[in-house]
């Protein structure tokens, strides 16, 4: 049968070349037809936000849209737009917009079944723009958090192109391991590269977003975040943060502004519960900092959508009130970027629990905690030697203290980080010396030593 075909397709081949030959023996063969190029970029919703901080100078605040409110969408979070904004915030990071899948599905986020589409739960791509809008009219940049490593089992990219993902010997598409809600994509493939950006550059037009918190960064390659962030980059009209949830110095390397404090995390609940040494996070700040460079930073925290589900609230893990705020005053000052999970600044004691569904925040509550944080955010807002000031630390085994220093500025920093009283001996440049309190306003003068109360922080600026 086949052979037959072929000599049907070689007479018909010899008759339209003969055929060709009568009408014309000197035209040239017409070339094939050339492909249109089609610019796929969407246009560009709104006005490019002109105020996205210097990555130095960021404060993240991360909202968790099924707890945020009692609508539990978009809605609900523009309508605490301001509240956000009075805590002191500049950079608002939304956990995923996306549709979640529903094969094998356990409803999670980051379970992604489309990436250009709004989980409708949440609302439409109109009610993103409003929240988006809302934000930037109040100086506020908005993130998306970006899924690379891995979608739904029912996202249509499974169908479609299936070499897109990771398969076994047997053909058989894969899940990363520990999570069989969703299905590990192929990094080896440059279409599904080309796709995945493409679909990130959307979200930087239609939305008029300001960046993307990339789950999982440690996973897909590196070459991979460097061609998606060298092709975000080129979005002359955008200035993008793009925050990795990892901590591999590669990441710095390849253009991310921040990398992930999990070992900070890690060490501080290791302060508070096991009596660890506070001199380790002298450690941390150059471990977690290698690779980076020009101001790039580790985002820290005392909590986040996973850990406080896991882990327990901040109240639970560090001390009540006053501990959770020493540490927080720890995260803000020292080295990082500091970011805020809602429902911290009001000191919730019921922890977020996966899938984030039935917790909503009380916002009525902890106006005493709000008012700390505002606080400790403000004096960080207002201080450039805090954002972006050389470090010097004094600590010891009990108490976190440091100098930060920039150009003529220079505050003090001392932090007792147990829940007990602490004398701590000040060293030979801070030791009689007088400062303005930086927090309550006054004139504090220091001797040689000082008598900490339990979870007793200062904060001094030079006169």
């Amino acid at each position: 049968m086949k052979a037959r075909i072929n000599i049907l397709f070689l007479v018909l081949a010899v008759n339209l070349s003969l055929l060709s030959c009568s009408k014309s023996k000197t035209s040239p063969p017409s070339p094939p037809p050339v492909p249109a190029v089609t610019d796929s970029t969407p246009a560009q919703y709104g006005t490019p936000f002109a105020n996205v901080p210097n990555r130095q100078d960021a404060t993240i605040y991360q909202v968790n849209i099924r707890a945020f409110s009692q609508t539990g969408n978009f809605s609900g979070v523009t309508a605490r737009l301001d509240s956000i904004k009075a805590l002191g915030v500049n950079v608002i990071y939304l956990m995923p917009i996306y549709p979640v899948g529903t094969v094998k599905s356990v409803n999670s986020p980051y379970c992604v079944k489309d990436y250009k589409a709004i989980n409708p739960e949440f609302g439409t791509l109109e009610d993103l723009r409003s929240l988006v809008e809302g934000a930037h009219s109040r100086n506020m940049s908005v993130i998306l958090d970006w899924v690379a490593n891995h979608t739904a089992w029912d996202n249509s990219w499974i169908t479609a192109h299936k070499s897109w993902y990771a398969q076994d010997a047997s053909g058989n598409v894969i899940s990363p391991q520990g999570f069989a809600d969703v299905a590990q994509l192929n990094f080896n493939n440059d279409t599904m590269r080309l796709a995945m950006i493409a679909d990130m550059k959307y979200w930087v037009y239609t939305a008029n977003i300001d960046g993307f918190r990339c789950d999982f960064a440690d996973n897909p390659p590196v070459t991979f975040w460097q061609q998606a962030i060298d092709t975000l980059r080129n979005i002359t009209t955008h200035s993008l943060l793009m925050l990795a949830e990892g901590s591999r110095s590669a990441n710095f390397t390849v253009g991310f502004d921040y990398n992930f404090g999990f070992a900070f995390y890690g060490n501080l609940k290791n302060i508070y519960s096991n009596h660890a040494s506070v001199q380790n996070i002298d450690n941390l700040n150059t471990s977690e900092y290698a690779g980076a460079t020009n101001g790039q930073q580790v985002v820290r925290y005392i909590t986040n959508h996973d850990v406080n589900g896991s882990d327990g609230t901040p109240l639970s893990l560090f001390g009540g009130k006053n501990g959770s705020l020493a540490a927080f005053t720890v995260v803000a000052y020292m080295k990082s970027v500091p970011m805020i999970y809602d429902g911290q600044e009001v000191g919730m004691t019921t922890p977020i629990t996966f899938p984030f569904t039935s917790v909503k925040i009380d916002w009525t509550t902890g106006q005493d905690v709000t008012a700390a944080y505002k606080k400790i955010i403000a004096f960080r807002n207002s201080s450039k030697a805090i954002r972006q000031g050389d470090l010097t630390s004094y600590s010891n085994s009990d108490v976190c203290a440091f100098v930060k220093t920039k150009d003529t500025e220079k505050v003090l920093v001392i932090v007792n980080l147990r829940n007990s009283a602490v004398t701590y001996t000040l060293p030979a440049p801070v030791a009689n010396t007088t400062w303005t309190d930086a927090l309550n306003g006054g004139t504090i003068v220091l001797t040689n030593q000082l008598i900490l109360r339990p979870y007793e922080y200062m904060v001094m600026k030079n006169q």
